[in-house]
């Protein structure tokens, strides 16, 4: 039993970080953004991290990626409930309290990665409400 769990996660590690490496070069490709970190976690607490920090027309961005496969049952937007967006809010300002304090233009994006057999799908959720 604990073999397969152990297998499990590491399929699930590798189907994210497939996700999150396809969603930074859309960024980048796509949509122009220079990625200023990939998986950022906070020195003081190594769980509260950021999928990707990117920076696009001056406005850093924290990106929480979502990886899907094709005909899942939740789209990844809606899997980024009240407790990761807590956590996400820790993250960021731990984040935040490391920087310069000129930094003040900032929002979150979430973006969802569907992987299926053929072309993987990509959509990009901008400013999501997780800041004042």
């Amino acid at each position: 039993m604990a073999g397969n769990a152990k297998k499990s996660n590491n399929v699930q590690f590798r189907t994210g970080a497939r996700g999150e490496s396809l969603a930074a070069e859309y960024l980048r490709r796509e949509r122009g953004f220079r990625i200023l970190a990939h998986n950022w976690r906070n020195p003081c607490d190594r769980r509260e991290e950021i999928d990707l920090i990117a920076l696009n027309a001056g406005m850093t961005v924290f990106v929480e990626v979502k990886t899907r496969s094709a005909g899942g049952l939740v789209p990844g937007y809606f899997a980024v409930g009240r407790r990761k967006r807590k956590a996400l809010g820790r993250a960021v300002r731990a984040y935040l309290s490391g920087q310069p304090s000129t930094l003040s233009a900032y929002r979150l994006d979430v973006i969802e990665v569907e992987l299926g057999t053929g072309q993987s799908v990509i959509r990009h959720f901008e400013n999501v409400g997780l800041f004042p």
